[in-house]
């Protein structure tokens, strides 16, 4: 039996950083995962904003994590094509299983890996017990279980999950090419949907490496049949639902595999636990219309290694009172109710058809175009992204998820 302090259950975004986070503070730490190289994984491909890379930055490992992506300096912001505006922009972009491989270098060699899959866990007010595939056991005052969306160490454990809003979106990842040409005239862009019967809040479209990577964004059930002819004819179905994109973007054919994710909104309640405590999307999803996944995830993270568990370690026992004070972090609490209600309002505005959510639409169309004009002509006024309906990870949300947005910032 291994004996540590910290067992990290999970080597994704969440539980990698976390072991970097802990192995530099010389905190006693296993990660185990059964990957030793994180596999493909169509999740976040980007990061991006000034509120986003802060949050990362106070990890301690975003420096050098970030010279590893293609960064995009400018974006552009275009609906029903016209360009609206061609706005500064701090967008590291990468691909999920790099961006985990390349955090992971960053563990110190203080931390111990163990390749191989958990299947049970016991927990306890003083130690937790876990036990491997391969038979082996780990010891560690506290389990942080950071295995995303997998279910089934949360049901042995008797974890409820609430459903906040079922297959609330769906990610549609894919490269494009240009024709007739050898590269594309933008940097990046972001183009809002035409009309809010296609259900496609937008479509962003950026760099990474030689590649040019579309993020496209939809509203529709599984099981929609849209989902099925895009996949049998994706450039035609694309184009029916935006068809003026190309006066933007120029020809360009669809390569390589789709990949498609639907998401469902939920948090679990792990109150009652002793010694385990939940982190990223094993307490919690998000929206990736709303681009706050990655906030979350380092917001809970930094939290966690910087305050509570430092704090824990200094006293005996891990009973369940002693992790609701993490739960109940304001700075937590604060970027994850701002998470949601980002995920509802950018769904609204989206696709609702009420004069509210149709003003709103229009609002946010000039906003871009003022702005956009103001910059051409040399202006210096400069609105909020987030009131402009483009947030930190090159999404929307209202007006009120801005104001949120503005006292987290203060806040954390």
């Amino acid at each position: 039996m291994r004996y540590t302090d910290i067992a990290i259950i999970g080597g994704g975004l969440a539980g990698s950083t976390a072991a970097a986070m802990l192995g530099r503070a010389g905190i006693s730490t296993v990660l185990i995962d059964p990957h030793a190289t994180y596999p493909a994984d169509f999740r976040v491909e980007k990061l991006s904003g000034h509120i986003q890379i802060e949050r990362f930055a106070r990890t301690g490992i975003a420096e050098s994590v970030l010279r590893h992506a293609t960064f995009a300096g400018e974006n552009w912001i275009a609906r029903f094509g016209r360009l609206l505006d061609k706005a500064p922009s701090r967008q590291f972009n990468i691909l999920y299983d790099c961006l985990v491989n390349v955090i992971r270098d960053e563990i110190p060699e203080n931390v111990e890996r163990v390749w191989a899959k958990a299947v049970s866990i016991e927990t306890s007010p003083e130690r937790q017990r876990i036990t491997l595939a391969n038979d082996a056991t780990i010891s560690a005052r506290l389990v942080v279980l950071a295995n995303g969306l997998n279910v089934g160490l949360r049901h042995q454990l008797g974890i409820t999950r609430n459903i906040v809003s079922a297959c609330h979106s769906i990610s549609i990842g894919f490269d494009i090419v240009p024709t007739e040409r050898t590269s594309f005239d933008f940097p990046a862009l972001t183009y809002f949907s035409e009309r809010p019967s296609d259900r496609i809040p937008y479509i962003s479209l950026f760099p990474i490496g030689p590649r040019m990577r579309a993020n496209l964004f939809v509203y529709r059930g599984f099981d929609d049949p849209w989902l099925r002819e895009l996949r049998r004819a994706p450039a035609a179905t694309l184009d029916a639902a935006l068809p003026r994109l190309k006066r933007i973007t120029g020809p360009f054919d669809i390569a390589g595999e789709i990949r498609i994710r639907p998401v469902d909104l939920y948090v679990n309640d792990a109150s009652h636990q002793p010694g385990l405590v939940l982190v990223g999307d094993a307490f919690s999803t998000s929206c990736p219309v709303a681009g706050t996944g990655c906030d979350k995830v380092f917001t809970d993270v930094e939290r966690l290694c910087s305050v509570y568990i430092p704090q824990w370690l200094a006293s005996d026992g891990m009973d369940a009172d002693k992790i609701a004070t993490f739960y109940a972090d304001p700075v937590k609490r604060a970027c994850d109710e701002w998470s949601v209600a980002k995920a509802f309002d950018f769904r609204s505005v989206s696709i609702a058809t009420s004069p509210y959510w149709m003003a709103q639409r229009w609002a946010r169309f000039f906003a871009w175009s003022a702005q956009g004009l103001l910059r051409r002509l040399g202006g210096v006024i400069h609105l909020e992204p987030n009131f402009l309906g483009h947030s930190s990870s090159s999404s929307s949300s209202s007006s009120s998820s801005s104001s949120r947005s503005s006292s987290l910032s203060s806040s954390a």
